[in-house]
């Protein structure tokens, strides 16, 4: 299996080439990923209802050595979602090279560039950006504890680009409010990286049921708001720390800002020379004497 990839990408791949009963199993085992695959070959063949040859078959048809390879994958791509930073810290400084600290993380932040990029296609991130500058839909940004900088950072921008912008607060209990003033048609951006917080899945469904397009930020094994979102950047988040690093969000953050700049660039340059007229008379920068 590419290291690059997770286990529902090499299904979702070989899907279309799978027989009828196997589309049954990959179906089930995508439906409540990876949970679905950690039971016995028995379990997992009867929860799909297909028979146990046939789990037997798939998993080797899309290129794992039998079951126990199968499963062993997706328990070490669980154990990555889970990880807490002194584990992540851990695992990285036991395999550390002997080089500078910046040359690890250069190295590290250009494999996720490369992978991340090789991942998105061009069409999902038009998609995205159409969503985000359609004036007549009204757009909320929402991050969880760590991930809530680069929502801000998004707001920031795209309230200058465009008005009907609303940051979410990060307090869970004031959801309900924001979720009261959204409408059927409406833009939801939701960052969620792993371990991955149940309120965000709980505030994304909630907006899902009521016709919300959802846009998510993710890591490369995606998170269980991936199931409701319109359209998803799974991003490569690995580095040689106890942290993950949010470069390449941030990349695929900015790139959206100009896309939906450029999109409507008449109004925003308006919108942009009346707010410069307000930091005027404001006096917020400071001028040269």
């Amino acid at each position: 299996m590419n290291q690059a990839s997770t286990v529902s990408d090499v299904i979702a791949a070989h899907f279309d080439a799978l027989t009828r009963a196997e589309k049954q199993l990959a179906t089930s085992l995508l439906d409540n990923y990876p949970v679905s695959g950690l039971g016995s070959i028995t379990t997992v063949a009867e929860n799909a209802g297909v028979s146990t040859p046939t789990v037997a078959r798939m998993v080797q048809k899309i290129g794992f050595r039998g079951f126990p390879d199968f499963q062993a994958s997706l328990h070490h791509e669980l154990e990555a979602t889970l990880s807490n930073p002194i584990a992540k810290h851990d695992r990285w400084a036991a395999n550390a090279p002997g080089t500078h600290i910046l040359n690890r993380f250069a190295d590290a932040i250009m494999n996720n560039m490369r992978d991340t990029l090789s991942q998105i296609e061009t069409a999902d991130f038009d998609g995205a950006a159409a969503l985000v500058a359609d004036r007549k839909r009204d757009v909320y940004v929402v991050g969880g504890r760590i991930t809530k900088a680069l929502a801000d950072y998004l707001f920031t921008h795209l309230q200058v680009v465009r008005p009907g912008v609303t940051q979410i607060a990060a307090n869970a209990s004031a959801w309900p409010h924001y979720v009261l003033n959204m409408k059927a048609g409406d833009v939801l951006v939701l960052f969620d990286i792993r371990r991955y917080e149940q309120e965000m899945e709980a505030l994304a469904r909630t907006a899902r049921q009521g016709g919300v397009e959802i846009i998510l930020f993710t890591d490369q094994w995606a998170s269980p708001v991936a199931k409701l979102a319109t359209r998803i950047f799974r991003v490569h988040i690995e580095a040689p720390s106890a942290w993950d690093s949010s470069v390449v969000t941030l990349f695929i953050v900015e790139a959206l800002i100009e896309a939906v700049q450029s999109s409507g660039w008449a109004q925003t340059r308006d919108r942009m020379k009346a707010l410069e007229g307000l930091f005027e008379e404001s006096r917020l920068f400071r001028k040269p004497r």
